[in-house]
C-alpha cells in the first residue's frame, strides 16, 4: 500500500506536465501541482515522494530529449532512454532535495511548494542553466502570459507553486488565498493593454524544411539550398520585404568558402539585407555557430554574431575533466559537439529595420540575455530568432521552443521574428501572441510587417530578483513559524532532564 502511494505524486507530476506545450492544459496543471505538493508534504519519506513527483513531471515534459539521439539511430538510438532516464532522475533528485528540505525546515505543503520554487530558480542559473519546463511555463498558454512583463517566468512559477501549496492545505482560508493567487496573473494578463498595432517594415521568414538526417547529406544539400533561394525570390504579397531571415546553419558552405554563393542569395533577395545562420572556422581553427547579416548585390558580410550559449553535449562538452576522471571521457567527447562559444549577446543594426537582438536556437530560453543588452544599450526594435528545431522531432520539442520564444516576447515587450528550419517559423507580437506562423514540417516563406515594440518592461528592470526575494522571505517566515510551533521537550522540574512522553 505504501508503494501505491507513490503513484499519487507520479500521476500528479504527469498531469502537471500537461500544462506545458503542446498540450497547454494549464487549468489541469494548477490543481495537479496542488495534489503533488500535498502528497509530498504528507509522505512518510518526503524525498522519495519528491523524486516520484519530479520524475513524473519531467518524464513527460522533457520526453523530447530522446529525439536528437534518433537522428542517426544506428549509432546513438541506444542512448535515447539513457538520456531520458538521466534527465528525469537528475531533475527529480533536485525536487527530492527541495521536498526533503521544505518538509523538514519549513513545514507543510506551503513549505514544500516554496522549496520547489527555490530549486527551480536555482536550476535556471547554476552550471550552464536550463530554464526549460519550469512550473511557471504552464501559464504560457493561458491569459496570464502578458503578466510575464512584470513577473517573469519565476514570478509566474511562484503564483503556480505557492498557490498550489495553499490549496493543498485543504482549509477554507488557505484554499481561498491559493485560488486568488492562481487568479492574480490571469487577471493581470487580461488587464494589461494589448500589444500596439501598426505595420513596420516587411520581414520575410524562410523555412527550407531540411530534416536533420538529410540536412548535410551531399545528395540533398543543393536541394535545400535551392528551395530556400526560391522562397527568398518568391513574389511578395503585402509589399516588398525590407529584409529576409533564414534559419540557423542554413548557409550550405563554411563562411570563408561562401564567396560564390552569397551573391546568389543577394540576387534572390533583390539586394535587400539577409540574415542567415552559418558555420565558420575562426582564426584559431575553432568552429563557430554563427549568423551573418549580408548586404549589397554581392552579399557582403555587414555584421556577424557567434552563438554564445551552446547546448551541453550537443555543441560542446561540459566538465571534460570530470568525465575523464570517471572514465567516460572518450565517449562523452564523441557525443559532444566542438563549437566554441561567442562573447555574449549583441545588437545588430539592420538597414531599414533598426537595432535587433539576434538569438540562435537554444539562446531563446534565457531571459537574462535580453536584460543584458537592454541595460547597456537603447531598447532593441525586436528579437530575431534563428533556429533549427529539426533536432527536436515533430511532436513536443518544437512546440515548447516556440512557447519559450513567446515568453521572451511577453517578458521584454519585444516582438519576435522567428525563422525555423523545419518549423515553426512565426511572427510574435510584444505581448507573446502568435500573429502568424508556418506549419511544422513544410517548406515555405512568410511575409509579415514587423510588429511594434512596447517600452522596456518592469521585468527587464528587475529580472528575477523579486522572485528570489519573495522565496527567501517566505522561507524565512515559514522556518520561524515551524520553530515556534515545535513542541517543547518536557523536562524534569528538578533536573532539567528530558522525560518520555
Amino acid at each position: 500500500m505504501r508503494h501505491l502511494r507513490l503513484l499519487i505524486p507520479v500521476l500528479a507530476g504527469l498531469a502537471a506536465a500537461l500544462g506545458q506545450a503542446p498540450w497547454g492544459l494549464w487549468w489541469l496543471a494548477l490543481p495537479a501541482f496542488a495534489v503533488g505538493v500535498r502528497a509530498c508534504a504528507q509522505a512518510r519519506f518526503p524525498a522519495l515522494a519528491g523524486l516520484a513527483f519530479g520524475v513524473g513531471y519531467f518524464g513527460l515534459a522533457l520526453v523530447w530529449i530522446t529525439e536528437p539521439f534518433l537522428v542517426d539511430p544506428e549509432v546513438t538510438a541506444w542512448l535515447a532512454p539513457v538520456a531520458l532516464i538521466g534527465i528525469c532522475l537528475g531533475f527529480g533528485l533536485l525536487w527530492a532535495l527541495a521536498v526533503s528540505l521544505g518538509a523538514r525546515y519549513l513545514g507543510g505543503a506551503l513549505g514544500v511548494a516554496v522549496a520547489i520554487a527555490g530549486v527551480e530558480l536555482t536550476r535556471s542559473y547554476i552550471l550552464t542553466g536550463f530554464p526549460w519546463a519550469l512550473p511557471g511555463h504552464v501559464l504560457i498558454a493561458s491569459p496570464a502570459l502578458p503578466s510575464a512583463s512584470v513577473l517573469g517566468a519565476h514570478g509566474l512559477g511562484l503564483a503556480v507553486l505557492v498557490g498550489a501549496g495553499l490549496v493543498a492545505m485543504l482549509r477554507p482560508v488557505p484554499v481561498a488565498a491559493g485560488i486568488v493567487l492562481w487568479a492574480a496573473p490571469l487577471v493581470m494578463g487580461a488587464a494589461l493593454s494589448p500589444a500596439p498595432e501598426g505595420g513596420g517594415p516587411v520581414i520575410r521568414l524562410v523555412q527550407p524544411n531540411a530534416p536533420q538526417h538529410l540536412k548535410w547529406d551531399p545528395d540533398w544539400i543543393g536541394t535545400f539550398w535551392r528551395r530556400g533561394i526560391e522562397e527568398t525570390a518568391a513574389a511578395d504579397t503585402i509589399g516588398p520585404p525590407a529584409m529576409t531571415l533564414w534559419p540557423e546553419t542554413a548557409l550550405p558552405a563554411l563562411l570563408r568558402r561562401s564567396q560564390d554563393i552569397r551573391p546568389i542569395l543577394a540576387a534572390a533577395s533583390g539586394g535587400q539585407p539577409v540574415m542567415i545562420g552559418a558555420q565558420r572556422i575562426d582564426d584559431t581553427g575553432a568552429p563557430r555557430n554563427t549568423l551573418v547579416l549580408l548586404t549589397g548585390p554581392e552579399g557582403e558580410i555587414a555584421a556577424r554574431y557567434d552563438k554564445h550559449r551552446l547546448v551541453p553535449f550537443g555543441e560542446f562538452l561540459p566538465f571534460p575533466d570530470l568525465f575523464a576522471a570517471m572514465g567516460f571521457g572518450p565517449l562523452a567527447a564523441q557525443l559532444a559537439g566542438t563549437y566554441r562559444a561567442g562573447v555574449g549577446p549583441v545588437l545588430i543594426n539592420v538597414p531599414g529595420v533598426g537595432r535587433v537582438l539576434p538569438m540562435i536556437c537554444y539562446e531563446a530560453i534565457f531571459p537574462q540575455d535580453v536584460r543584458a543588452v537592454s541595460r547597456d544599450a537603447p531598447h532593441p526594435r525586436a528579437i530575431f530568432h534563428l533556429t533549427n528545431d529539426a533536432w527536436f522531432g515533430t511532436r513536443i520539442g518544437p512546440w515548447q521552443h516556440l512557447a519559450l520564444a513567446r515568453l521572451r516576447a511577453a517578458e521584454s515587450g519585444l516582438p519576435v521574428m522567428r525563422a525555423a528550419n523545419t518549423g515553426m517559423s512565426a511572427v510574435i507580437d510584444a505581448r507573446g501572441k502568435v500573429l502568424a506562423r508556418l506549419p511544422l514540417g513544410e517548406a515555405g516563406h512568410l511575409d509579415a510587417a514587423l510588429p511594434p515594440a512596447l517600452p522596456p518592461t518592469p521585468y527587464l528592470a528587475t529580472g528575477d530578483w523579486p522572485a528570489l526575494a519573495v522565496i527567501g522571505l517566505l522561507a524565512a517566515l515559514l522556518g520561524v513559524r515551524k520553530r515556534l510551533k515545535r513542541p517543547a521537550t518536557r523536562r524534569s522540574e528538578n533536573y532539567g532532564v528530558p522525560t518520555a512522553s
